[in-house]
Formats: C-alpha cells, structure tokens, sequence
C-alpha cells in the first residue's frame, strides 16, 4: 500500500472537517442536554422527599410533577442517546473517508450512509429536546394556575 503524499493527503482533511465540526457541535448540544438531565434527576429527588412528606390533599399535585419529572427524563434520555449515536457516525464517517483514501478506493455510499445516520440522530435528538422543553412549560404552567387559582397564565 502506498502512503499518500502530502498533496494528496489535503483534499482528504478537507472533506473530513464537516464531521469534525459536526462532532464539535454535538459536544456543545450534549453538554446541555446532560446539565438539563441532571436538574431533572435534582428536581426529582426533592419531589420524591416531598411526596414522603406531604398532606394527603398535597399528594396529587407532587406525584403528577413527579411524573411529568420522570417523562421528562426519558426524553432528555433518548436526546443524548440520538446525540452520542450522531457523534459515532460523524466520528466513523472521518475514520471511512480516510480509509477510502488509504487503499484508494470509493467509498461513497458508506460514507453517505453515515452522513444521513448522523444527521438522522441529529434531528431525532433535537425532536426529543423540543419535547422536553413543552414538557418544562405545560409543568411550570400547572404549577403557576395551582398558585394563582383565580388566573389562567396566557400562552
């Protein structure tokens, strides 16, 4: 097997910086969907203190946030699953396309393949991300109508 020479080696960097800047991307939008993970499972943990601990005229209300909490969690779940699988992809389409440049070979419908499947992961972690924050807003707005009973929050 020959090794590429330098002028060779280039046009291939070039076309593996689009998943690069894809992965760089899906750090920033994993980091956020972790830290939202983690006050889900913080505001969980005090729901449950509160249900062990509340009135009986109070335990509706805490075990149905507690329940939107857990919906919630598994939303931000299956968002950072998709975003991790849109990252592996990214991260094997630059692994192909160097592969295809080593043994001098196409490799162009695997490498599609793999584009698709990480956009794919992509745009399924962000439907489940868009879900978690209507999710936040339809809890936050039974919390604010049980604290202002006489005044219904506009959309």
């Amino acid at each position: 097997m020959d090794f590429l020479r330098q002028e060779q080696l280039l046009p291939i960097i070039q076309l593996a910086i689009t998943p690069v800047i894809l992965i760089t991307g899906l750090g920033s939008l994993l980091l956020t969907m972790t830290n939202r993970m983690a006050r889900i499972v913080d505001r969980s943990r005090a729901l449950a203190g509160q249900l062990r601990a509340a009135a009986p005229e109070e335990r509706p209300h805490v075990e149905q946030q507690l329940r939107i909490m857990y919906r919630r969690a598994s939303l931000i779940r299956m968002a950072v699953t998709f975003s991790a699988l849109s990252m592996l992809c990214a991260g094997l389409l630059v692994a192909l396309i160097f592969v295809g440049a080593m043994v001098g070979r196409s490799l162009a419908p695997g490498i599609a393949l793999l584009f698709f499947a990480s956009v794919g992961c992509l745009i399924s972690a962000l439907v489940a991300f868009l879900r978690d924050i209507f999710m936040s807003l339809w809890a936050l707005r039974l919390e604010v109508e049980r604290a202002l009973p006489d005044t219904r929050p506009q959309p």
